[in-house]
């Protein structure tokens, strides 16, 4: 399976600069845009860690601390 990465550097930067230039109706459509971007991505890397720690804990396996 292949995943895209969302944005680039040179995206962000566009979008960015297209921030700037938008009206204040504009500029909410993308704040709000950005903001479910990062909501669906905190939700999935949840859902992966919940899933990583069932598999970890059917296979009979001591769950992995985070060094610090």
């Amino acid at each position: 399976m292949e995943f895209k990465k969302n944005m680039n550097e040179e995206d962000m930067k566009k979008f960015l600069e297209d921030f700037k230039k938008a009206d204040l109706e504009a500029k909410m459509d993308m704040w709000f845009y950005a903001l479910d971007q990062g909501s669906i991505w905190e939700e999935l890397i949840a859902e992966m860690s919940n899933i990583a720690t069932m598999d970890q804990l059917k296979q009979g396996k001591p769950l992995k601390q985070l060094e610090e």
